[in-house]
């Protein structure tokens, strides 16, 4: 079977061209702006942050980075929340993850206004994801896994899938959306004693566990779209945790690593930064005082 390789990287841009077209129509004294919260030193977060930093600067974007050291208080954080939520100028929210230990996450993300919180890590917004609402902010690696595999063509409505990974940051979100999408949808995780039986029965496999060619080409079902989340390092090369060089010729579809589903997620996260923008010019601030307030979304 041929396998099609689904380029992350072309379909990024796109979207990054489109916003950079919509960015630059607007009055000169309008710019979205992103604000992003990094605490510690953790290299790889850097690493994130410069490169939405690089795009958001790409397509005319504003993004404000606030560092701090990795012992900050966890009311000092949120304090750094509440001003962030009342200022008028900055649209969108987020904190890079990991936290250090003494800070509790969910207190942490809860506090971030949902109009604002572009992650879709909150609480609110993922509740709303589970009721299939158009109003909840899908958080960016599955939203740009969705834009992936609708850029396919393939029917979904019907098809098994299965997602291995359980975090609230790709899992358990990507398991909603595809089920939202009239997927029939297991979910996977290391304590699953039959992965490579389920594998082998889905029409759609999201490998999102981080382990390193951990899914082989012969655990997949012949015809299988296979979206790879995983980003690894064997002798310093980057790698999925799926077996690239087994899965083709086994997959009808597939994404790289690198090139697939990372530059997505930037893509997605600005997408939502815009989008939040525009809902904002077009709502009034809410008046109540409470900081997270949901009176307006």
């Amino acid at each position: 079977m041929e396998t099609n390789i689904i380029k992350g990287k072309e379909c990024a841009e796109k979207v990054l061209q489109n916003l950079s077209d919509k960015i630059s129509a607007l009055p000169t004294e309008e710019t979205p702006i992103l604000a992003v919260i990094m605490v510690g030193d953790n290299e790889a977060s850097q690493i994130y942050v410069r490169n939405k930093q690089k795009a958001a600067a790409k397509i005319g974007m504003g993004c404000e980075v606030m560092e701090f050291s990795s012992s900050i208080g966890e009311n000092a954080l949120l304090e750094v929340i509440d001003e962030l939520n009342s200022n008028h100028h900055i649209n969108g929210i987020i904190v890079q993850l990991p936290l250090p230990s003494h800070i509790d996450t969910l207190k942490v993300l809860s506090r971030i206004r949902s109009s604002k919180d572009v992650d879709g890590f909150g609480p609110y917004n993922s509740g709303l994801l589970s009721y299939n609402s158009e109003q909840a902010v899908i958080s960016a690696t599955p939203k740009g896994i969705m834009h992936l595999l609708l850029s396919t063509g393939i029917e979904l409505k019907g098809k098994n899938a299965v997602v291995i990974g359980r975090s609230n940051i790709v899992g358990k979100p990507i398991a909603m959306l595809l089920t939202n999408h009239n997927c029939t949808v297991t979910l996977a995780h290391s304590k699953t004693t039959n992965l490579p039986d389920i594998i082998k029965t889905s029409d759609i496999v999201v490998a999102a566990c981080g382990r390193a060619k951990m899914i082989k080409g012969d655990w997949l079902k012949e015809g299988a779209v296979v979206i790879d989340v995983g980003i690894n390092r064997i002798d310093g090369k980057l790698c999925g945790d799926v077996d690239y060089d087994s899965a083709i010729g086994k997959a009808s579809y597939i994404t790289p690593v690198p090139g697939g589903v990372g530059p997505m997620t930037i893509a997605m996260l600005l997408s939502n930064t815009f989008e939040a923008f525009i809902r904002q010019q077009s709502e009034p601030e809410c008046s109540c005082g409470k900081s997270g307030c949901h009176c307006h979304h």
